[in-house]
């Protein structure tokens, strides 16, 4: 027995299903998880000493890498501070005005403690704004696990193959209406049903919980036309793209401006970190400014802003690096696609910048439907075998991959040659 079988036989005695997160669990491979030791760079450890390049990036926040010295040491010098106060710091009033001078739709922030607090806290701001009571999502987008948009929500929820949740009320998720992602007719039956009654339309510009899901050309721009035209509220859910497709993230990348943000995962450099934001006049109903009540003890944590302060200084120092995760990108997810076609494997690889899912299905993924069609029985093979040459992904087909800066040219060459031998063989034994 490995120590991560070990460590997996304990945890499941007295953890939900031996993880303290749905994703974590190997569940769909039928594998005990990899419980990790260290990480450093484009590397991670796991309990047993093997080395894995690594695909996950602790879900997107290590943009720079594991371990990056920079934050490292800026966290260390933050801990000998004190780890929490329950007090206002100077350190979350710069991480407001830097993230405010920089991003144009950003008049104003909350800092909460991950990104499912920010998305429930922007909903409940944008319905204290508009009067309005209904919310407009996406099947396949996930937006955290709050009661309401718990529907027909994608990720973790996908894999385990439930729908929903148990335990959530009907009368929380009957203001919630679903859209289908990439069907702009879908958006306005919608908005025509309820006419002055939604609040807002909610969508990852990019959708990456169920794999990565481009936008359609002028799919962005319609639902920001069709919110201005039903006085609607558009929030981007960038717990994923901020900060990583640019520095302005998917609103920057694609030109389209919506009225609140939500932000996780980068803007904390691994720490539980989110936040919500946007113009001036909606966030001014927040409390204790507004009569929206919002509050978090925890929030604007000195060690955890520190963390994310740095990483964001540094990315906007380092322009480059944006430019670089669209090299490796297409290096990796376009060294992928070829590999596929080398094999005569008709499965799609969507990818955009950093970002990148291989779907097992030969048809195009544009949606929940299309994404759902996949093979998940030959992405468990896939998954192992990848496992098996030292490459650690995610354990589910509707998980995104992610590159950092810290992903070498020869780390990206050693993962398309273990895709290129698992494809060779498969094709032997198949």
């Amino acid at each position: 027995m490995t120590r991560s079988e070990e460590l997996f036989a304990r945890a499941s005695k007295r953890i939900p299903g031996g993880v303290n997160s749905p994703v974590r669990a190997y569940g769909a491979i039928g594998e005990a998880p990899r419980f990790i030791d260290h990480a450093d760079g484009c590397y991670i450890y796991d309990a047993d000493g093997k080395r894995y390049i690594d695909y996950i990036d602790s879900w997107g926040p290590m943009i720079l890498g594991h371990n990056f010295p920079e934050i490292r040491e800026a966290v260390i010098r933050a801990c000998g501070k004190g780890l929490s106060f329950g007090c206002a710091t100077e350190i979350e009033v710069e991480m407001a005005e830097f993230i405010c001078e920089r991003i144009p739709h950003v008049e104003m922030i909350r800092m909460v403690n991950s990104g499912t607090e920010a998305v429930m806290s922007a909903i409940r701001g944008a319905r204290g704004f508009t009067g309005r009571d209904k919310i407009i999502k996406f099947a396949g987008c996930y937006h955290g696990h709050s009661d309401a948009l718990l529907v027909s929500a994608g990720s973790g929820v996908m894999t385990s193959g439930v729908p929903d949740s148990a335990g959530v009320p009907r009368g929380c998720t009957q203001d919630t209406m679903t859209a289908v992602y990439n069907d702009l007719e879908s958006v306005k039956k919608l908005f025509e049903q309820a006419p002055d009654q939604v609040a807002a339309l909610i969508v990852e510009p990019v959708g990456a919980n169920m794999g990565v899901v481009l936008p359609e050309e002028g799919f962005l721009e319609g639902l920001r036309a069709l919110c201005d035209q039903y006085g609607a509220l558009l929030i981007f859910d960038e717990v994923i793209t901020g900060f990583r497709l640019s520095f302005g993230g998917a609103a920057e990348y694609f030109h389209v401006k919506p009225d609140m943000v939500t932000y996780g995962k980068i803007i904390g450099a691994g720490m539980p970190v989110g936040a919500y934001g946007g113009r001036k006049e909606i966030m001014e109903m927040i409390s204790p400014a507004g009569s929206v009540y919002q509050a978090g003890t925890l929030s604007g944590n000195p060690v955890a802003m520190t963390a994310g302060l740095t990483q964001l200084k540094y990315l906007y120092s380092h322009p480059e690096i944006y430019k670089g995760l669209e090299e490796k990108g297409e290096k990796l997810y376009g060294g992928m696609e070829k590999l596929l076609r080398k094999y005569g494997c008709r499965y799609q690889v969507n990818h955009i910048s950093s970002l990148g899912s291989l779907f097992f299905t030969e048809g195009k993924v544009s949606d929940y439907a299309s994404a759902k069609a996949s093979d998940t029985e030959a992405f468990a093979k896939y998954f192992l075998g990848m496992l098996k040459q030292g490459i650690h992904l995610a354990p589910s087909q509707f998980e995104a991959m992610f590159l950092s800066a810290a992903h070498s040219d020869e780390a990206v060459e050693e993962t398309l040659e273990a895709v290129n031998r698992y494809f060779a063989y498969e094709r032997i034994n198949t």
